[in-house]
């Protein structure tokens, strides 16, 4: 059994002690009613497709009515929170560690997850010449940012290989939070030895490097099933806007199903926000390829958050606290049933 399986059962086990009373989400500030506008933010990575195509087909937009919608393309998930944080935007796409570690640095005050996004898409790529954990040993290793999801992942996978890594560089490991594209050349010129990414940046380095695929992150899951991102919004805003939440949340999901009802579609829009961002399309093979380890659902996989959290305490990029009030699934089941769908569950940490 790998250590996120019998940690799965631990969590699950512990779930009552481990939450605490419910969260304020208010703040007086924000004014009632529906929004002028939703400064939404996002990355240009395939795990944030539904935003991609959302975005791209207008999808949330129309949802939003008369909100205006605007968006912001950021780069990892610790730097989406640090823009939540400073009111700059309201909601975002981003990984599930950062939103857990700004929930629990803020006692729950700072953010809800409103959906999930995308599950799968991420792994850990080496150079030739590695074939086996112990051969990691010295390695120079990337990861996108401290303290994002591959970066916890990959530090939690690595004590359970025996290995002893530092948040500050260093260790039998090191490991160099590094922006994706910067990590592409480093491991083209040989400079680093791997990296802990995901789509489409697992694939670019594949085929684009040479790289090959030590460890798949769903090997380390049950059933292979694990959160890669999630959509969460400001708890001001969420408290003050329920029914701008409740359309954003209605564009995604729209966005969502559309990945879903047009596989043979995805990856040509995906490809023209993505140029339209960046000003260069992803080639047909890389694209294709990340594909096909992603899927794209709004359940959240909320019974995992717990095994993240002692994840990330572990590894050193987290305090331990409580994840009772994290999720309000409650506009997203919502719009889940008025189209006939059946409802997503908040494992008990929150709403639905």
């Amino acid at each position: 059994m790998t250590r996120r399986a019998a940690l799965g059962l631990i969590a699950a086990a512990a779930l009552p002690g481990l939450l605490g009373g419910c969260a304020s989400a208010g703040n007086a500030a924000e004014t009632p009613g529906p929004a002028a506008a939703l400064r939404l933010g996002y990355f240009d990575n395939v795990t944030h497709a539904p935003a991609l195509v959302g975005l791209d087909q207008g999808l949330i937009a129309d949802a939003l009515g008369n909100t205006i919608l605007q968006t912001q393309v950021l780069g990892a998930g610790p730097a989406a929170v640090e823009a939540l944080s400073a009111g700059a935007i309201d909601a975002a796409y981003l990984g599930p560690n950062p939103a857990v570690n700004s929930f629990v640095q803020s006692a729950g005050q700072s953010l809800r997850i409103v959906a999930g996004a995308a599950g799968g898409g991420a792994a850990l790529v080496v150079r030739a010449g590695i074939t086996d954990p112990s051969d990691l040993a010295g390695a120079t290793i990337a990861t996108p940012q401290l303290g994002n999801t591959q970066d916890v992942a990959l530090r939690s996978w690595l004590a359970t290989e025996g290995f002893e890594t530092s948040t500050t560089g260093g260790g039998d490991v090191d490991i160099v939070p590094t922006e994706n594209a910067q990590t592409l050349a480093l491991f083209q010129n040989g400079a680093i030895d791997g990296a802990w990414l995901p789509e489409p940046w697992v694939s670019r380095l594949v085929l684009e490097a040479d790289a090959t695929v030590l460890v798949d992150e769903a090997s380390l899951w049950p059933d292979g099933t694990f959160p890669t991102t999630v959509l969460v919004v400001r708890s001001d805003y969420l408290a003050a806007h329920p029914d701008t939440v409740r359309g954003l949340v209605a564009g995604h999901a729209a966005s969502v199903d559309w990945l879903t009802r047009h596989p043979d579609e995805a990856a040509r829009v995906i490809n023209r926000k993505l140029t339209a961002d960046t000003g260069k399309p992803l080639p047909d093979a890389v694209l294709a390829r990340a594909l096909t380890t992603v899927t794209f659902t709004t359940d959240p996989y909320a019974a995992a958050f717990p095994v993240l959290l002692l994840d990330a305490v572990d590894a050193g990029t987290a305090k331990p606290g409580t994840l009772d009030g994290l999720f309000d699934l409650t506009p997203l089941n919502a719009v889940l049933a008025e189209a006939g769908g059946a409802p997503v569950s908040a494992a008990g940490l929150g709403t639905e």
